[in-house]
């Protein structure tokens, strides 16, 4: 893909490392006395270390490069300490790349991280790296404009809004759904829980028909759902599915419909995905009865 990234003139670079330095995302290292980018994947374009150079070796250019990826650059950041970690995602919210912070936010809450997310805000608070806030979203068309109800969360299975749910005399099961949302209009494609995720796209009257859904469908999976008779705006599915094959490099599709002739267009729109993507990913279809039996499971 066509994105801006950092262009390095190793014949003015003097080696003082100052840039490497200040790479937190640790895209830079010197190699044989000059600073050289070593990954693509962690340099997300926004040019800080421009200003660290003291002989203005470092440019930024537009040219084919690697597609940046948080979740990749948050993992390798973890080792390095909180400061480390603050620093970036204060250098995020700097430039105003909110779904990137969001996917590194989400990513140290879903795994446990606590830092002081005060810090990252400027705020003078507490301090208390106990309990990890949550980054403000500033909603775009990817989050569901202003809803509430869209905001994007992840969560350990039978975990959901923060509270634990269990099998009681009210709940037979524990519900197994991972984040939130899931309606694939409101999805962000390359939200952290897509990351090399297994997804299942389910129509949306699978889960009234089939009584065991969470526990068949759900259990290690990210939900997307749709309905391909009466959601409008379709070819908007295909971009976010092919999305998720290519930039958040899910594992494996699993579209599960009803028998109904309306639910194939939603095998159909998947296919289209996998096929504009030119990754080819192990794509399975479930097809349910309206009796809640299962009629057929193959791979495609």
């Amino acid at each position: 893909m066509k994105r801006t990234i950092i262009k390095i003139d190793e014949s003015l670079c003097n080696g003082c490392e100052a840039c490497v330095q200040g790479c937190h995302e640790g895209a830079l290292q010197m190699i044989d006395g000059k600073a050289r980018i070593i990954s693509e994947l962690f340099c997300d374009g926004l040019g800080a270390c421009i200003g660290d150079c003291p002989v203005g070796a470092i440019t930024l250019e537009e040219r084919e490069a690697e597609p940046y990826d948080e979740i990749a650059t948050i993992k390798q950041m973890i080792p390095n300490g909180e400061k480390t970690i603050i620093a970036h995602l204060k250098h995020l919210k700097e430039h105003g790349e909110v779904d990137y912070l969001k996917q590194g936010v989400g990513y140290l809450q879903a795994n446990g991280i606590m830092i002081d997310f005060a810090q990252v805000h400027n705020h003078s608070g507490s301090g208390c790296a106990s309990k990890p806030a949550a980054i403000p979203v500033q909603h775009s068309r990817n989050v569901g404009g202003g809803c509430q109800g869209s905001r994007e969360m992840s969560f350990s299975p039978a975990t959901a809004f923060g509270f634990k749910m269990a099998a009681s005399a009210n709940t037979d099961a524990p519900s197994q759904l991972r984040q939130w949302p899931v309606q694939l209009h409101l999805l962000n494609s390359e939200a952290v829980f897509f990351k090399g995720a297994d997804v299942a796209l389910a129509a949306d009257c699978v889960a009234f028909a089939y009584a065991g859904f969470h526990e068949r469908f759900l259990t290690g999976k990210t939900l997307a759902i749709a309905c391909p008779k009466l959601d409008s705006n379709q070819e908007v599915y295909v971009e976010k599915l092919k999305n998720m094959i290519v930039y958040s490099s899910i594992n494996t599709l699993t579209v599960v419909i009803m028998e109904v002739p309306c639910c194939g267009g939603l095998l159909r729109l998947a296919q289209k995905a996998v096929a504009e993507a030119g990754r080819k990913i192990p794509l399975k279809l479930i097809v349910v009865g309206v009796k809640g039996e299962i009629l057929k499971e193959e791979w495609v």
